[in-house]
């Protein structure tokens, strides 16, 4: 079966947590049968088509990208039609706007499927004028997925009618075998973390609804180090908070390698991941600490975080925008060890169960099948 993944960026230009996602469901699918394509635009769309591990992608120039959406031309149109005519499912990745341009321009006589990742939640003005079209693009699909329950029951978009009735729920996961077996532990030589000491470790693009801020405040009560891993938007903003703050054992590492982010997580205590807002619509970060088996903190937000950190079992979920709060999650399993153990060895077994690649790959690969014997049924 041929499968055609389309989102509006993709490696080997900067990756993000979604094109990550992307990513992990092409190589669980693999070994079910799947071969997967992907077309993406890029500022710079050259080589125009590379072979990855994971899929065959074919890239056409962005021309344009306001708030955040990038914008193809006619090359786009007719690459994607061309792309669409071969596949047997299309694979939709939400949100980009511009695909619903291409779906509704195209119309391709496929079954297809959309991953609906996130909301639209700080566009609004864009987001008003975009709803007609998000709805006609949501009610067109063969099936919708959620990639949380709570993502599914908290939506406004998914709870429509003519919606809600083709929602499924498929957690986003990884492959385990796409990720380095051995840690870079050169990474301790420079960022001032003892491999031996216990600290808190936050790995993610440093953003405006992480909530970083409320981890750099918390970081006075806790007596241990806290690393902040990754690189963004709100770097000098948070550093000159710990530096206002005489937050000593706050310390950033910049971007990480693979190899660095694992070596990371193989020795940190625990993952905190503060984000307060709804833009953090799963925290692919977690079930990477879930996989390493290691305990999680995270926020009540309503989203898939509290889906893969299920509170007092693989971690703790607290109030979000609470510094305190935050403090003494970490405060608790900072001192009792084998709380600690016990809950990375539970966040390990949730891992295997709902986001291993086994259980990403057979749930897409039963839902591509799905919509594609539905399809060849309407036909006849």
């Amino acid at each position: 079966m041929r499968v055609l993944h389309v989102y509006r960026t993709y490696f080997p230009d900067p990756p993000g947590g979604l094109q990550e996602a992307i990513r992990q469901i092409c190589l669980s699918v693999q070994p079910f049968g799947i071969e997967n394509t992907v077309f993406t635009l890029s500022p710079d769309p050259s080589p125009v088509e590379l072979r990855r591990t994971e899929a065959q992608v074919f890239r056409c120039r962005s021309w344009a990208a306001p708030a955040s959406c990038d914008l193809g031309g006619a090359a786009a149109f007719r690459r994607f039609r061309q792309l669409a005519d071969n596949a047997d499912v299309i694979h939709y990745h939400f949100p980009w706007p511009f695909a619903d341009m291409l779906h509704m321009m195209s119309r391709p006589l496929r079954p297809t499927v959309l991953t609906y990742h996130s909301d639209v939640v700080r566009q609004r003005l864009f987001g008003w004028g975009y709803r007609p079209l998000m709805a006609w693009m949501l009610g067109s699909m063969s099936a919708v997925v959620a990639t949380s329950p709570a993502y599914a029951r908290t939506s406004k978009s998914l709870t429509k009618a003519g919606v809600r009735e083709s929602v499924r729920v498929i957690p986003l996961g990884i492959d385990e075998r796409s990720y380095p077996v051995a840690g870079d532990e050169s990474v301790f030589d420079r960022v001032g973390v003892s491999r031996d000491e216990p600290y808190f470790l936050f790995v993610g693009v440093l953003r405006y609804y992480k909530g970083l801020q409320f981890l750099v405040e918390a970081a006075s009560e806790i007596a241990a180090k806290v690393l902040i891993a990754g690189s963004g938007p709100e770097c000098a903003a948070l550093r000159a908070l710990t530096q206002a703050l005489g937050a000593r054992n706050v310390m950033f590492s910049g971007q990480v390698s693979e190899g660095e982010k694992v070596a990371l997580l193989n020795r940190c205590h625990a993952l905190v991941l503060p984000s307060h807002l709804r833009s953090e619509a799963f925290g692919m970060v977690l079930v990477e600490a879930a996989m390493f088996g290691k305990p999680m903190i995270s926020c009540e937000i309503g989203t898939g975080t509290s889906f893969v950190n299920t509170d007092g079992e693989t971690g703790f979920v607290v109030e979000p925008s609470r510094p305190a709060a935050l403090a003494d999650a970490m405060n608790r399993l900072l001192a009792d060890d084998a709380l600690t153990v016990r809950m990375g060895l539970a966040a390990r077994r949730r891992y295997e169960r709902l986001f291993s690649g086994k259980a990403l790959g057979r749930e897409y690969t039963a839902l591509y099948r799905e919509v594609q014997m539905e399809g060849n049924s309407q036909v006849r």
